[in-house]
């Protein structure tokens, strides 16, 4: 069981792994060198844990212990109780949810034991802002992809904002970078996958016609600012385009995730 600690000082050096949340260079370098990341609130800490991910430690206001005790119990991490005003000292934000834990990150695993016996994959280039990844995500969950590679340049899915608005989906879906940016595409296509490249391209394809009969399929998306890079648009197998009206030309790249995610659901 995880042991109660009650915290009066906001400089207490126990809570390191909470500090400036909203320093994200910060959180970046302080995350990947302690190989640690942040669930926020309960269903995400609940869902992280489930999921195997090891606490180092939790932080919660004395009104979260009764519905995480079953989460607390299943860790000896310490649970520095503390109250929600001494918790926004720390952490650089009001905490509305109450509850954060952080956890021990996993090495990620290789691209083929990822790709082991999938059949819809989003692939995602240089996508940098951890809300758009954290949708991403949240939609093939939801829409029946069953694993996420990401190029090297994206934002990382374990960075608290990113697991938040995902709602814990990087804990339930199979997901990993990429090695090879330059030749990531063909390497997909030699393994069997038909790459559909999300893309204004002259040769984009409506797609609902891109995806029809496509047996395992990787969709593949771009940045937020200029979509994908032309060797990624050039190198994917087909090009397709969500049909729009006149003068609207392209969803963000979120809610395109989700409509592409659901016309691959039913090809």
């Amino acid at each position: 069981m995880a042991r109660l600690v009650e915290v009066d000082d906001p400089a207490d050096a126990r809570l390191s792994d909470y500090r400036d949340l909203r320093d994200v260079q910060l959180r970046k370098h302080l995350e990947s060198d302690q190989g640690l990341f942040l669930a926020e609130g309960e269903k995400v800490v609940r869902r992280s844990v489930e999921a195997g991910f090891e606490p180092r430690s939790f932080l919660m206001a004395p009104r979260w212990l009764d519905g995480l005790a079953d989460v607390l119990d299943r860790s000896d991490a310490p649970c520095y109780v503390l109250s929600e005003a001494l918790a926004e000292e720390v952490t650089g934000f009001h905490v509305h949810r109450g509850a954060l834990a952080s956890l021990h990150r996993r090495p990620l695993p290789p691209v083929e034991e990822v790709l082991a016996g999938a059949r819809s994959v989003l692939v995602l280039e240089d996508l940098v802002d951890h809300t758009n990844v954290g949708a991403a995500f949240r939609s093939g969950a939801a829409l029946g992809m069953d694993a996420v590679l990401l190029a090297p340049r994206c934002a990382d899915p374990l960075y608290r904002r990113s697991v938040k608005v995902a709602m814990g989906a990087v804990f339930a879906t199979p997901w990993t970078r990429l090695p090879d940016w330059y030749g990531a595409l063909p390497q997909l296509s030699a393994a069997g996958f038909t790459t559909v490249a999300l893309t204004l391209a002259a040769d984009s394809v409506p797609i609902e016609e891109a995806v029809r009969g496509v047996d395992r399929l990787a969709l593949v998306l771009g940045s937020e600012g200029h979509g994908l890079t032309s060797r990624w648009e050039e190198s994917a197998d087909r090009r397709a385009t969500i049909p729009m009206q006149p003068g609207i030309d392209s969803l963000n790249v979120a809610a395109a995730s989700a409509v592409a995610c659901y016309v691959a659901a039913r090809r």
